[in-house]
């Protein structure tokens, strides 16, 4: 698959290493221009070209994964009607995101003030979009190893679209990850979004043989 990446930071830097290395290619794209990101596609190796934001979104996949307060701007300008989007952004309420308990504790409050999910505000801007929460639950530094040996950690996934979030699970599986279905945006979002009770906990698929 051909997956697009809006956003050009460690998420789209570890993501995007496995699905080349699973033999996917990539669009990566930034705020500032397709220019500024040769040394970023050079570093991911072949399977990675950058592109416009509007490029990136004419892919199979689309991955947002920008900072938080960077997301309305990021959307803009996009027709998201039947495309799958993958939010894997953390609401860090904070102009700077703040990954101290405080400040995690802090952008879990504002949400729940709204009374949404941080991926609900996420479709409402990208209108039309078969969202997927997916991707954000843990450090990127846990999932670095690129190798066939890797360990099997758990990506949760969650969304209301069950072919797109299907499609998901397919993509991310096929990476050596392992992706589990927690329902939907509201009730699955809402377990492992950031300072939610499956955030931040690090766990590994076993199989257990008879």
């Amino acid at each position: 698959m051909k997956i697009g990446f809006i956003g050009a930071g460690n998420v789209t830097r570890t993501i995007g290493r496995h699905l080349i290395t699973a033999g996917h290619s990539i669009v990566v794209s930034n705020s500032r221009g397709p220019e500024t990101l040769a040394d970023f596609v050079a570093d991911l190796g072949p399977g990675a070209v950058a592109g416009t934001r509007e490029q990136a979104a004419e892919c199979d996949v689309v991955i947002l994964a920008t900072h938080w307060p960077k997301v309305p701007e990021a959307l803009k300008g996009i027709d998201w009607r039947g495309r799958i989007l993958i939010d894997a952004t953390n609401a860090h309420m904070d102009p700077k995101p703040d990954i101290s308990l405080a400040g995690v504790t802090r952008s879990r409050a504002a949400l729940k003030a709204k009374g949404r999910t941080s991926s609900e505000i996420v479709a409402e801007m990208a209108v039309g979009a078969r969202l997927v929460k997916s991707i954000s639950n843990m450090p990127m530094a846990w999932i670095q190893d690129f190798s066939p040996n890797k360990p099997r950690s758990v990506i949760f996934t969650s969304g209301d679209d069950t072919e797109a979030k299907q499609q998901v699970i397919d993509l991310i599986n096929s990476t050596g990850l392992v992706a589990i279905d927690l329902g939907s945006l509201a009730t699955g979002g809402a377990m492992h979004e950031v300072g939610a009770p499956l955030s931040g906990v690090e766990f590994h698929f076993v199989r257990r043989l008879r």
